[in-house]
């Protein structure tokens, strides 16, 4: 009775939070099967009085027995759920113990010589409750995690550059344009749009080919790649512009659509040939994650304020970071109740060769440590990470710079 009971309580608080506000349709089917159980341990826990004292009804044993197993599968599930996934050692221990208690309990009430009528058709009742119990658990853990990313898009187009009135110099609007076209929304982390001011002078005479050796060997330190020309001598992209051109916090529903324009400006007489275009945003799937407002400022890589070891590191190379961080919460019940508290921080870097966005999340006090590839792969899946990358959209300027 004292495991019933306690096996009842669990799956109907776990069971109403996931049907009330789990953020999948499966979690949702998840929170009905708990809420299922719990009522069939509960009537289980009746029928184990009736079945030891008053015997007024019949098949108590039998329904006694059915709440047992109930209790059992369901208690193994969330063992093997809250060890996979809990950072608590409490609730291991609690749903070990009474997958334990569940199991002495079936035993129990199976010595008894419960009166089973149609004992056929209740173990293939129970068999296909056991399959669909097992298949909604794997389905909810295993398959959903690794099913097929959905990803929206990220669209850059350049306007018509236009002089100024005194012609000392001109600006090039830019149309950026996020498009949904998947069946979930997103999280906007961070986004930002920078510009790259490039000199390409011409050689005089054909390139040898161990000049292109050289070019091919400043990919691997770049996060620009410039072609291996016979002609053109590529230097490295100097940053002109950049800035965030999305609200932080902000979210983007299924099927729509953020259009923004930004204007970049330049005097007349630049010493770029070329400048190149870039746009990123760093998203999170709604159904993965509840993001807690707001999406707050906390600190500069520059600033009096403790910061990531690496990100001081970073700056010593050039690269500064504005540093945002909020709460999130997951998308059911067992892992909120069980797993410690997490936050994203977000990382909008800026330096002399560009800018970019990062995010990651984790506990409190662990910004420190750096994921491994195992660990970026799996917070990817949790919590359905994106990163979007367009860009370069290039445009040489002597035809602005030649206008007279």
């Amino acid at each position: 009775m004292l495991v019933l009971l306690m096996t009842t309580l669990l799956l109907a608080r776990f069971g109403l939070e996931d049907f009330v506000h789990d953020l999948t349709f499966a979690g949702r089917i998840t929170g009905a099967v708990l809420l299922v159980v719990s009522f069939t341990t509960l009537v289980g826990t009746a029928a184990v009085l009736d079945h030891w004292i008053r015997q007024t009804f019949p098949y108590s044993g039998l329904v006694a027995l059915i709440g047992t197993f109930a209790a059992l599968l369901t208690n193994a599930m969330l063992l093997v759920q809250t060890v996979k996934n809990g950072d608590s050692a409490a609730y291991p221990a609690l749903f070990g113990a009474l997958t334990a208690g569940s199991a002495c309990a079936v035993f129990a009430v199976w010595r008894t010589s419960v009166v089973i009528p149609a004992p056929k058709r209740v173990a293939a009742a129970l068999s296909v409750s056991s399959v669909i119990a097992i298949a909604n658990f794997g389905y909810q853990d295993l398959y959903q995690p690794f099913q097929r990313q959905t990803r929206p898009l990220i669209t850059l187009s350049m306007g018509k550059a236009v002089l100024s009135k005194d012609r000392k110099a001109f600006a090039v609007p830019v149309d950026i344009t996020l498009q949904n076209n998947g069946d979930v929304g997103f999280y906007v982390l961070g986004t930002e749009f920078h510009v790259m001011g490039k000199k390409v002078p011409l050689s005089r005479e054909d390139r040898l080919r161990q000049q292109w050796r050289t070019d091919a060997e400043q990919w691997r330190k770049s996060s620009e790649v410039n072609p291996l020309s016979r002609r053109e001598i590529h230097q490295p992209g100097q940053l002109v512009e950049a800035q965030p051109w999305m609200p932080y916090g902000q979210w983007v529903e299924s099927k729509d659509t953020f259009a923004t324009k930004v204007v970049v400006q330049l005097p007349k007489d630049t010493s770029y040939d070329q400048v190149a275009f870039y746009a990123t945003a760093s998203l999170a799937r709604k159904d993965r994650l509840v993001l807690q407002p707001p999406l707050d400022f906390v600190a500069y890589s520059w600033g009096k304020e403790k910061v990531p070891g690496w990100v001081k590191e970073q700056q010593k190379s050039g690269l500064d970071s504005l540093i945002y961080r909020a709460r999130v919460h997951e998308n059911n019940a067992i892992d909120e109740r069980t797993r410690d508290p997490r936050f994203v921080t977000v990382y909008w870097r800026f330096g002399t060769h560009g800018a970019s966005v990062q995010t990651a999340i984790g506990r409190k006090g662990e910004e420190d440590s750096i994921a491994t590839p195992e660990q970026a792969r799996e917070l990817v899946g949790r919590y359905g990470l994106v990163d979007l990358f367009t860009g370069p959209v290039e445009r040489t300027l002597w035809d602005i710079k030649s206008q007279r």
